[in-house]
C-alpha cells in the first residue's frame, strides 16, 4: 500500500464513520427528524453500520483500520511503527469531515433545536467518574482490538469480507453490552475529531465541548489498544 492510497483510504473510510455515526445520533436527537426518540439499540446500529461502510469502501486501499486504537494495536502486534502517525492523522482529518458533513445533513434541524448538542458528535457519561469511564473505555476497546487482531490473521475472512462484518457486528455488540456507561468511543479519533468538529460548527445551540472530560475518550482507548496488540503478541 502506497502512502497516498493509506491516506485516502483512511481519511474516507473514517469520515463515512462518522457520517453514520454522527448521523444516527442527530436523527435520534433532534427535532424534526423522522428517527426522533428512537432510542440506544439505533444508536448502536447506526455506529456498526457506519464501520461496516467504511471499512468495505476502503479496504484494499489502507487496510481499514478507521481508527487509531486499532492501529496502535497492529502496530504493537507487528512492530511496524513507520506509517502510525500517517493512519492517525487520516483518521483525525477523516473523523472531523464526517462529522461536519453530518451536520450539513442536519442543518435544518439542529437550527431548530435549542438542547445540548455534544453528546450528537462526542462521548458524554451517564455517570461522570474518572476512573470508571477511563476502565470501561479501555476494557471496551480492548475487546474490539483483540478480535480485529484475531479476526485479521484468517485469510478465509479477509478474502469473503466476512472479517468486516464480524468487526460491524462487534461495534453494535460492544454498544449494546457496554456502551451504556460513557456512549463508547471505543476510538480516539471518532470522540476528539467531532468534539473539535463540535466546538467550531456555527451551532444555534451552543454548549460546552467539555474537554476536561476529553482526555478519557483518548486515554482509554489507546490503553485498550495497547494491551490487545500485547496480549496478541503473547498468545502468538
Amino acid at each position: 500500500m502506497s502512502g497516498s492510497s493509506v491516506f485516502i483510504g483512511e481519511f474516507v473510510g473514517t469520515g463515512l464513520l462518522l457520517l453514520l455515526g454522527v448521523g444516527v445520533c442527530a436523527a435520534v436527537t433532534l427535532p424534526g427528524s423522522k428517527a426522533r426518540g428512537a432510542g440506544w439499540v439505533a444508536i448502536t446500529l447506526g455506529w456498526g453500520m457506519g464501520v461496516l461502510a467504511g471499512a468495505y469502501a476502503v479496504l484494499p486501499l489502507s487496510g481499514a483500520h478507521l481508527n487509531p486504537a486499532v492501529t496502535l494495536g497492529i502496530s504493537v502486534s507487528t512492530g511496524e511503527w513507520s506509517r502510525f502517525p500517517l493512519y492517525v492523522g487520516a483518521q483525525l482529518l477523516g473523523a472531523f469531515t464526517g462529522a461536519v458533513l453530518a451536520f450539513i445533513v442536519y442543518f435544518g434541524q439542529f437550527r431548530a433545536y435549542r438542547g445540548p448538542t455534544l453528546a450528537i458528535f462526542a462521548t458524554v457519561p451517564e455517570i461522570r467518574r474518572p476512573a470508571q469511564n477511563l476502565a470501561t473505555e479501555t476494557i471496551a476497546t480492548f475487546t474490539l482490538v483483540f478480535v480485529v487482531l484475531a479476526t485479521g490473521r484468517s485469510e478465509a475472512l479477509a478474502l469473503s469480507g466476512t472479517g468486516v462484518l464480524m468487526v460491524a457486528l462487534l461495534v453494535v455488540g460492544i454498544g449494546l453490552s457496554l456502551g451504556g456507561p460513557t456512549g463508547y468511543a471505543i476510538n480516539p479519533a471518532r470522540d476528539l475529531g467531532a468534539r473539535l468538529a463540535h466546538a467550531v460548527l456555527p451551532l444555534p445551540s451552543r454548549s460546552p465541548s467539555d474537554w476536561p472530560y476529553a482526555w478519557i475518550p483518548i486515554a482509554g482507548p489507546s490503553l485498550g489498544g495497547l494491551l490487545a496488540g500485547y496480549t496478541d503478541t503473547l498468545l502468538h
